[in-house]
């Protein structure tokens, strides 16, 4: 109606008034901007939640909080930080806190959030590591009877971009070690969970009619406050990280925002207190009912009486505003909640972070339940200090036991662990073996057990010795794609030349049947040319290879250092165990695989004479 100012128009009023006791409130966001970089202040980009983990670099992470100020419950990072945009949150939050946002407005800043620097690029390995099909397949969860899929894209980043920083790493295995050891704790964080993602709910919900904004509002505000609680109330004793967020559960419930808050929602839940007396009669029926008492909640201090109303109506249509009872309830909605959408930026950030660890518990889970383990490895020094990997002769070896491909966790397959061991972190392992013998599947778990590891986050193995490296470069047998402008030999030369293009000193390189797409002779050379180059970037080195005689030469000579040979395992009648032991295979039984899959002679035949026969029906077949 004429006259009636609406929510948009009368927000910067609203922010005017958020003060506490006349002094300017804490901000996770205003005490941290003036940190932030030109492409942080931009804003982020939108991802889809399904998207392909993101190549590019993470943004640095931001300093701790200044003295006074309430620090993010940050529980990816050492130093804790605000690492959403929080000038874009606040903006979405103000939209959907005036009428609603569509479902899963808010993954986007979760999947944006910002991570500890890292020197991996997951450009590099991710795609054929089958990242995004590992997080939605093995890494989903169940939170009070919902299950929930982690966000791919900061859930992918998060694993993809393990930190360079081990303060870091250390902070995630000590908030895994303790959620595993105290069933407390994992409720705690569960519960924690569900009242993020009901809050997120509330305030995603969009009204269906304009009588419904007040209430609406109130349930976000309801909401808001049980996930305050939750936190506030859940992890005591916490010795880790998972400390922080009782802490700041705390401090936000010790505000003077947070007192409001409670104070709103108390009043909406009991305006006034009626006592009555009923006299019923002989029938059933109620023949008297009397009002003894009324008792306004007059304590609390959104309390008005009728003459407060009356007046404040009247001083409003006096200045041209008219207001009714609905849309005085809607100012103090509104500004409470002005009040506390700092701490309210923090809770969506959260969201991503609690998905890692509930994530890494699911992946405990799902391994537990098929009969394996997973565990926290034994990670070396080498590689956290200043890049340099030191002396050969002091160099850790590498061990897993019980190692197994969590992708198969994801499938009603049988899973078969098995052991891998070298003498030196910097060893270049060549593996031999028979069709489908497991050796793809081996390079696919020792990659994801580095990257996982370093991660900070649970290994695909019962126990794990693992040497940091600074990146992963892994390339397994890319399939056709309709504009590539080489064949297989030119795309497998690009592959190589790809790899020493990005290749530094120590890395972790993991090659799928190397020179393959060529003839034995051409491909043995191409082979040993790049068997002796990575030999001098010091490399952590898994290849594949069905060039048997040459890894039996190879075997013999020893060309470079720290050659190691791994063959698969075949038991008394030449069947693969997909265990790993030394050696060099004599042979890759293809004849083994072609009858297994029926390409033998006699099927053959049989599916030609078919064919003829099928024709003949036709009354086709030439004289």
């Amino acid at each position: 109606m004429p006259g009636t100012r609406s929510f948009p128009a009368a927000r910067e009023q609203r922010r005017a008034s958020r003060v506490d006791g006349g002094m300017p409130r804490p901000s996770l966001a205003t005490a941290q901007r003036r940190h932030r970089t030109p492409d942080e202040r931009s804003g982020p980009t939108h991802r889809s939640r399904l998207e392909v983990v993101s190549a590019a670099p993470p943004e640095p992470v931001l300093p701790d909080a200044p003295p006074g100020q309430r620090s993010a419950p940050d529980l990816l990072s050492h130093r804790p930080a605000l690492r959403v945009d929080a000038r874009a949150v606040k903006e979405s939050l103000a939209f959907a806190f005036a009428g609603g946002a569509p479902a899963g407005a808010f993954d986007r800043h979760v999947e944006s959030a910002s991570l500890p620097a890292s020197t991996w690029d997951p450009a590099r390995f991710a795609q054929h590591v089958f990242l995004r099909e590992l997080i939605v397949g093995c890494l989903h969860f169940t939170s009070e009877g919902r299950t929930y899929i982690p966000s791919p894209a900061l859930l992918g980043r998060a694993l993809s971009q393990p930190p360079s920083d081990r303060d870091t790493v250390e902070l995630r295995r000590a908030i895994f070690r303790e959620l595993t050891g105290s069933e407390a704790q994992r409720r705690d964080l569960e519960r924690a969970y569900a009242a993020l993602r009901r809050w997120v709910g509330q305030i995603e919900t969009i009204p269906i009619s304009r009588g419904e904004g007040s209430r609406r509002r109130l349930d976000i505000l309801a909401a808001a406050k049980d996930a305050f609680d939750a936190l506030a109330g859940g992890f005591a004793g916490a010795r880790s990280g998972l400390s922080r967020l009782s802490a700041f559960g705390a401090a936000v419930r010790e505000s003077e925002a947070y007192r409001r808050l409670a104070d709103l929602l108390a009043y909406d839940e009991e305006i006034a207190t009626l006592d009555v007396r009923i006299r019923v009669g002989s029938d059933g029926h109620v023949r008297d009912l009397r009002a003894l008492s009324i008792r306004e909640n007059s304590e609390n201090r959104f309390y008005q009486s009728s003459l407060g109303r009356l007046i404040t109506k009247l001083v409003m249509l006096w200045r041209g505003y008219r207001f009714s009872d609905d849309e005085l309830l809607a100012r103090h909605v509104n500004s409470v909640f002005d009040g506390i959408e700092d701490d309210l930026v923090a809770l969506v950030q959260l969201l991503g972070d609690l998905e890692f660890y509930l994530a890494g518990l699911a992946l405990r889970d799902r391994a537990r339940a098929a009969g394996l383990s997973v565990c926290l490895p034994e990670l070396a020094s080498l590689g956290f200090s200043d890049g340099a990997h030191g002396a050969r002769g002091g160099s850790p070896g590498r061990e897993l036991k019980g190692l197994f491909n969590p992708l198969l966790l994801a499938s009603s397959a049988s899973t078969v662990p098995c052991d891998i061991a070298t003498d030196h972190h910097d060893a270049t392992v060549i593996v031999t073996g028979p069709n489908s013998g497991g050796k793809t599947r081996l390079l696919e778990a020792l990659s994801l057990a580095q990257m996982m590891g370093q991660a900070g986050f649970f290994v695909p193995a019962a126990e794990a010795r693992l040497s940091p490296c600074h990146g992963l470069f892994v390339s397994l047998i890319e399939q056709a794609q309709a504009d590539q402008s080489e064949g297989r030999l030119g795309m497998e030369l690009v592959r190589i030349r790809s790899l020493f293009e990005a290749m530094q000193v120590g890395d972790m390189v993991v090659l799928d049947e190397l020179c393959s797409g060529t003839n034995p002779s051409e491909g043995e050379e191409i082979f040993q040319l790049v068997i002796s180059l990575l030999s001098e970037l010091r490399p952590q080195a898994f290849i594949t290879t069905h060039f048997l005689e040459l890894a039996a030469r190879l075997e013999r000579e020893r060309p470079v250092d720290r050659l190691v040979f791994l063959q698969v395992e075949l038991d008394a009648q030449q069947w693969p165990t997909y265990q790993f032991v030394d050696g060099v295979a004599r042979t890759s039984l293809a004849h083994r695989t072609a009858a297994r899959l029926g390409v033998t002679r006699e099927e053959l035949v049989a599916l030609v004479e078919r064919s003829k026969r099928a024709h003949r029906r036709r009354g086709a077949e030439p004289a």
